[in-house]
């Protein structure tokens, strides 16, 4: 869909909850055909995670994983339209308003779940803080193409490649109360290493990065994530912020653990890293 053009201003042209629509459509029954090693990927992993559900209740939730993921790629097109709160519930907005109003930097911390670009465009439109988002560009340079045309439209600042890390710390350090917007569960090696399901896994990756960064900087962490609830609407949940100055790394990786991964299970048919991760792996 994002190496089409054409199909991408199709969907600019439609309504917002019927391109959403359209787009699940298209992916759960046209595209799922075409990613056969990946949905068999999802299916083992989905077994070990949720070993207490039957075959039929698993495949359900494939399913709905591969229609949450066509209505994400199809809401692209229209992020601009969707970044309000008549799409965008807050779990408590009062208090999440007032840790946004906080002082200091902060790491947005989250995961591939529901929509992780209206995620992103919706904390840059609820707060006055600047934002920074990381990034990698996809191999296809058409699809990385069509992702930066569409990005620009709502994400304001994003960084990639090579000089990111200077980047971001230049970025936390010289405006005030910056916040840097980082998805955690990332694939590299061929494996995704966050959250860790109780594998033996030392912290890795962007997780390792907050973290020099953020006691580098005086940032604290706001764990947060992004839910589908029905249709082009959403449900905002968030976790009280962590502090370095306050907590040791290893218990800030274990409280991120533990929100961000009861929140991949619980919502595993809105998590794209599902076909990303292999759990029959040996860890690192």
């Amino acid at each position: 869909m994002l190496s089409n053009p054409f199909l991408f201003i199709v969907m600019r042209l439609l309504p917002a909850r019927l391109a959403s629509w359209f787009g699940g459509w298209l992916s759960a029954h046209v595209a799922r055909r075409n990613m056969k090693l990946r949905d068999a990927r999802a299916r083992a992993n989905l077994a070990l995670l949720r070993p207490d559900l039957p075959d039929a209740d698993r495949e359900a939730i494939l399913t709905r994983r591969w229609t949450n993921i066509g209505r994400t790629m199809a809401e692209l097109a229209n992020i601009d339209r969707l970044v309000n709160d008549a799409h965008v519930t807050v779990i408590d907005r009062v208090g999440y308003q007032a840790v946004l109003e906080g002082p200091g930097p902060m790491v947005a911390f989250t995961c591939h779940l529901g929509n992780w670009d209206l995620l992103a465009a919706y904390i840059k439109w609820s707060t006055d803080r600047p934002g920074l988002g990381v990034y990698e560009d996809p191999e296809d340079p058409r699809i990385a193409a069509q992702l930066k045309r569409a990005r620009s439209s709502y994400m304001g600042e994003a960084i990639g490649g090579g000089g990111a890390a200077r980047g971001v710390l230049k970025h936390l350090t010289q405006k005030d109360r910056a916040t840097l917007y980082i998805l955690a569960d990332e694939r590299r090696e061929r494996q995704v290493w966050f959250p860790t399901f109780g594998r033996s896994i030392e912290p890795s990756g962007n997780l390792s990065i907050a973290l020099r960064l953020a006691r580098k900087v005086g940032a604290r962490f706001l764990p947060f994530y992004l839910v589908r609830t029905k249709g082009p609407h959403f449900a905002l949940h968030w976790h009280p912020p962590l502090d370095p100055r306050d907590m040791s790394d290893a218990d800030i990786v274990a409280t991120l653990d533990r929100f961000l991964g009861a929140a991949c299970i619980a919502h595993a048919d809105q998590w794209l890293a599902l076909h990303d991760m292999d759990l029959t792996a040996t860890a690192m």
